[in-house]
């Protein structure tokens, strides 16, 4: 059996994956334009850990046939044949995969897939990572022993708001939380709001076309990143290798007004790469 290495983007564009000098990730294959089921991070890695991709939006065929055409892939992938009733009831792509034999392990970026979450579900580890800019750290934390196959679930989070590399300084963007943080601070904010509404959280400024462009110029420069230490990561990787890599989502620079990603609607927020393939 394969190992799989499954490496997710965080927030990775389309068009700015693209754009990026990405040599080491397209050794796997061609870059495919795929769209996500979900415009934000939780949603869409719900969605991949029950086994799906990113579709390719297909005209004229039924939805269920292109669910039984995508998961008939991971007989592909995996280098052997499945029982795929063992996917149900839980939908789990770490449970089958634990129940053929492989160690299962995941390491993520965003904080609201920490291990508390159902994430972690059927992985024998699953690591929050310190900083959500340490794609490197993870590689180096990666290894593989041979006595039996290891699936990697990885989600990284350069490409992902404040667009920040490892050694850059983020306190110069506006703090801006995503659902986890929202929650985190929730009492707090509605406490405030209703002893003193003008104690409450004001909203940033929405940023000038000036700094969206810089953020998606930045965007493109952070991929380029991922694509070098994936460089590191496939020199690692034993030649029964099978990589995955494509993003959670895209993300919005000003187009129609929006920036970022969650309850957005556009093409763009759904456009992602997809590119797939054992080492060459």
């Amino acid at each position: 059996m394969n190992n799989i290495i499954f490496l997710i983007i965080d927030s990775a564009r389309y068009d700015n994956f693209i754009n990026a000098e990405t040599s080491n990730i397209k050794k796997l294959g061609a870059v495919q334009k795929r769209y996500s089921y979900a415009s934000w991070t939780s949603p869409s890695h719900y969605v991949y850990l029950m086994g799906l991709m990113p579709h390719r939006n297909p005209a004229r065929i039924f939805a269920s046939e292109v669910y039984k055409k995508e998961l008939g892939l991971w007989t592909q992938r995996i280098g052997t044949e499945l029982t795929f009733k063992n996917f149900v009831p839980e939908l789990s792509l770490p449970k089958v995969l634990k129940i053929l034999g492989y160690k299962t392990i995941a390491k993520v970026s965003l904080p609201v897939l920490n291990k508390f979450t159902g994430f972690s579900a059927f992985f024998d580890d699953y690591k929050l990572m310190d900083h959500h800019n340490d794609f490197s750290g993870m590689v180096d934390e990666i290894t593989f022993d041979g006595s039996r196959p290891c699936f990697y679930f990885l989600n990284v989070g350069e490409a992902h708001y404040p667009y920040v590399l490892p050694g850059e300084d983020p306190v110069v963007y506006p703090k801006m939380h995503g659902l986890h943080g929202v929650f985190k601070h929730m009492d707090d904010l509605m406490n405030a709001t209703e002893e003193d509404p003008t104690q409450a959280d004001k909203p940033p400024a929405f940023f000038n076309r000036s700094m969206l462009k810089r953020f998606k110029k930045k965007q493109i420069e952070c991929i380029e990143y991922i694509d070098g230490v994936m460089g590191k990561l496939l020199d690692k990787c034993p030649s029964n290798t099978y990589v995955i890599v494509t993003a959670d989502h895209g993300e919005l620079f000003g187009e129609r007004g929006f920036f970022g990603h969650g309850p957005i609607m556009h093409e763009k927020v759904f456009e992602v790469p997809f590119v797939e393939g054992p080492l060459k």
